[in-house]
């Protein structure tokens, strides 16, 4: 017999099914004795069905103990039944036989063969349970007409109905039993079909849950949904990695509260429709207090029932709006270089002519007091002129760079002591270098990083009228691919707004200064292929990033080579 039943539909949990209707059936049965052995019925008939029930209560325990087995072997279900209806027709047996109320046993385990392993083994069982009867009934009858036969309790034999009753009797059960079979097994494999139908489509439900999560998950961007209060439903691994918050605790949150959502944009909110949506740009910070730039959208949550809630995205946009400002940048240097091109050599020779005619005329003119100081100022002015239009010059037409591995430290030291005796430094101020023990290799031209160290030394000096420490520290990247140098200083700080103009030209905060500085640092990290980042609070300080290639030397270069 096949045993796609059993596995189906978990053997272990039926044969307990079987277990327990056939300690009911045992339990019902010794209550009957009772009452027989309280009446004092003759003839010893409850003291057999005591021996039967016990035998039936030994079967089960010892069935209880092949559970495992019946797993991996099916024949001891098979078994199990072919038991059961022996001991039914030994119910029988004692119970009169033809005349017997217990015949109807019969089905139990006919019905326990259809729902635990298939038709077929419901109409095998049923025909076994017929032969069974059909015997029982034949040796009752051959009994009654020969006393050689004693094997039945006394009076039973003398009780039976007409033999042609008995046949129509015995033709009545056995058309019940396989009436029985058919019928239980029909309604078993439908019940097995339909589970094997709902097993499926639970497993088809399930992938395509585990789909959809895979695709939420997987998404560049975070996701966000609420109900219509605003809780929050789900939230996938994207919206965790940019806001800091793990989904668990975020579920049945505020949506506002979770995303920092800006105050006027519930008003947006409030008129969305399933076609419209609500945007804004804003910053957050995350769990761990650092902050970043979130780009979201809104729009209404559309389900089979109408609007159910709110459908959220955002992204990190850190990094583009980082990239969107320096792209700006550069637009705005490539103009100012092309427009210095055309007219600052315009500028700089009749400004030479100029300075140098007011020098011959000074020298040779007898002047006043008053004259004398005016020449000073147009001297004084046209040299401060010459240096912007030096200065710009060099940003706008820079020299090729001289490529070659430097050492970072040297190059801070230097700076640092020039800045200790240069007369901007005064009695509160302190200038600090902090580098490794080890070399700072860098891929670029010395005269280059020197002004770029020089220009962010002294812009650090100048936010700090009133003091303060200085600091020129370097050290190797993460990937040790890279240099780092590090400018910080506590002045008075920059404006949020005010970090995208640092860089553009002739952008200056001191009274000091061409305002071309930080262009200059600009332009010569970029052409060497690095970076400058700069964070900054006003009243907090000021920290310039200048990341450059860099790489490490080779045995030959340091010497160790064997």
């Amino acid at each position: 017999m096949s045993g796609r039943g059993l596995t189906e539909r978990g053997i272990r949990r039926d044969l307990v099914m079987l277990m327990t209707v056939r300690l009911a059936v045992s339990v019902a049965l010794l209550g009957s004795a009772v009452l027989l052995q309280l009446r004092a019925t003759p003839g010893g008939e409850s003291d057999s069905l005591y021996g039967l029930i016990g035998w039936t209560f030994a079967l089960s325990a010892a069935w209880a103990v092949t559970f495992r087995q019946a797993e991996r072997r099916p024949w001891l279900v098979d078994l199990q039944l072919a038991f059961d209806t022996l001991t039914v027709w030994a119910f029988v047996w004692m119970t009169g036989g033809i005349t017997s109320v217990l015949s109807s046993l019969y089905f139990l385990p006919i019905v326990g063969a259809s729902t635990l392993r298939s038709r077929r083994c419901a109409v095998l069982m049923a025909t076994f349970a017929a032969v069974l009867h059909a015997a029982l009934v034949i040796v009752q009858y051959a009994a009654a007409q020969s006393p050689v036969w004693s094997l039945w309790p006394s009076g039973i034999t003398g009780a039976i109905p007409p033999a042609q009753v008995a046949a129509y009797t015995v033709a009545i059960n056995t058309a019940g039993f396989f009436a029985v079979a058919w019928l239980s097994g029909s309604l078993a494999e439908r019940a097995r079909r339909a589970n094997v139908r709902l097993a499926d489509a639970s497993t088809e439900i399930a992938d395509l849950q585990t789909f959809n999560q895979h695709v939420i998950d997987s998404l560049a961007m975070g996701l966000v949904t609420t109900d219509l209060a605003g809780r929050v439903l789900t939230f996938n691994q994207v919206a965790e990695a940019i806001t800091g918050h793990a989904a668990q605790t975020a579920r049945g949150c505020d949506v506002s509260s979770v995303l920092q959502l800006p105050p006027s944009f519930a008003a947006e909110m409030s008129g969305l429709s399933a076609r419209t949506s609500a945007r804004a740009d804003y910053r957050y910070t995350r769990a761990d207090l650092t902050v970043v730039d979130l780009g979201l959208a809104a729009t209404e949550l559309m389900t089979s029932a109408g609007h159910s809630g709110f459908l959220f995205t955002f992204q990190d946009t850190t990094e583009p709006r980082r990239l969107d400002r320096e792209t700006r940048v550069q637009q705005r240097m490539a103009a100012v270089g092309e427009m210095a091109a055309g007219i600052a050599h315009e500028i700089r020779n009749p400004l030479a002519s100029m300075s140098g005619s007011i020098q011959v005329l000074r020298s040779e003119l007898s002047l006043n007091p008053e004259q004398a100081q005016l020449m000073d100022i147009v001297l004084r002015e046209s040299e401060r002129l010459n240096t912007t239009i030096r200065s710009f010059l060099a940003y706008a037409r820079p020299q090729r760079p001289n490529i070659g591995r430097i050492d970072i430290r040297p190059i801070l030291e230097d700076a640092a002591l020039l800045l200790r005796n240069s007369s901007e430094v005064g009695a509160n101020h302190r200038v600090d270098v902090d580098s490794p023990a080890s070399p700072v290799w860098c891929e670029a031209d010395e005269g280059q990083i020197r002004q770029i160290v020089w220009n962010l030394a002294t812009n650090g000096l100048r936010a700090m009228p009133d003091g303060g420490r200085l600091l020129l520290s370097s050290h190797e990247g993460a990937t040790q691919q890279e240099a780092v140098i590090v400018v910080k200083d506590e002045g008075v700080g920059i404006e949020e707004a005010d970090l995208d103009a640092i860089f553009q030209p002739f952008y200056a905060s001191f009274a000091k200064g061409s305002g071309l500085g930080m262009a200059i640092v600009h332009r010569i990290v970029s052409d060497h292929g690095g970076e400058v980042r700069v964070t900054s609070k006003p009243g907090a300080g000021t920290t310039v990033e200048v990341r450059l290639p860099g790489r490490k030397p080779s045995a030959r270069e340091t010497g160790h080579d064997n």
